[in-house]
């Protein structure tokens, strides 16, 4: 990895393997991350993407028999030592899944819930809160004037990007994505790309896809998994069109997977 990308790293994995059970799912993985930048894992279903975008913020650890050997370090502090907070851990580091799951409550309740739990009690800070976080998502001009409705009457598309606006409802400063936009039609696919352009600004972003073209759309880097081992990491433009090696541009260009 090149120098630039090693003294803006954000997370720095070493030596991470990961096993559920007696059964290794991850091995000897080393990366690092780049702050403020969007990093795309690739890779066949089942080769270790989603394992490893949760162990980013020990998700795994809800798992029975989850087991990981190796150092995840964010900012420099590894996320995996004795006394690590992890809800605090959750905070900084937001997760969006496949599906949308927003809470059966109202499109304000659903954004401020986090705020609350954190301690956050003052109504017009809350309502502070929830006007950022849905303009930040791109959702507040669609939804201002129905803050009291329920979440669930909203589209699909609408819904993934309220979960977006409830994760940055509570400042993180990485977001994790498994698959954001696989369940979405082309337009709302589109909208969510064109707003992870945008949150780039502000946060660093891991995002997990099956689709060739999304990754080499809105990633500056990305990670190339198969059978749980990390085979190429590189930018974008450089793993896409100049592959170092050939299972990679086999991916790529589609001979399996």
């Amino acid at each position: 990895m090149n120098d630039t990308l090693a003294n803006n790293t954000k997370i720095d994995v070493q030596n991470l393997n990961f096993y559920y059970g007696s059964v290794q799912s991850l091995f000897d993985l080393n990366l690092n991350i780049p702050e403020r930048q969007v990093t795309a894992l690739i890779g066949p279903s089942g080769c270790g993407k989603s394992t490893f975008l949760r162990t980013l913020n020990r998700m795994n650890d809800i798992i029975e028999g989850a087991r990981l050997e190796g150092t995840v370090l964010i900012d420099g502090i590894n996320i995996y030592s004795n006394g690590t907070d992890v809800v605090t851990l959750r905070k900084k580091v937001g997760m969006i899944f496949q599906k949308s799951n927003p809470f059966p409550k109202s499109i304000f309740d659903n954004i401020a819930f986090g705020p609350k739990i954190h301690g956050v009690k003052d109504k017009r800070k809350l309502r502070e809160i929830v006007e950022k976080s849905l303009i930040n998502a791109a959702l507040w001009d669609e939804v201002k004037d129905r803050l009291d409705k329920s979440a669930m009457g909203l589209s699909g598309g609408q819904q993934q990007r309220l979960c977006i606006a409830r994760a940055l409802a509570v400042e993180p400063e990485v977001i994790l994505m498994d698959e954001p936009a696989s369940a979405l039609d082309p337009k709302s696919t589109s909208r969510i790309e064109d707003l992870i352009a945008q949150l780039k600004k502000d946060y660093t972003i891991i995002i997990v896809t099956h689709n060739m073209q999304q990754a080499s759309r809105v990633s500056d880097y990305t990670a190339f998994f198969y059978l749980g081992k990390l085979i190429e990491y590189g930018e974008t433009t450089e793993i896409f069109t100049n592959p170092k090696l050939k299972q990679t541009e086999d991916y790529i260009s589609g001979k399996f997977g």
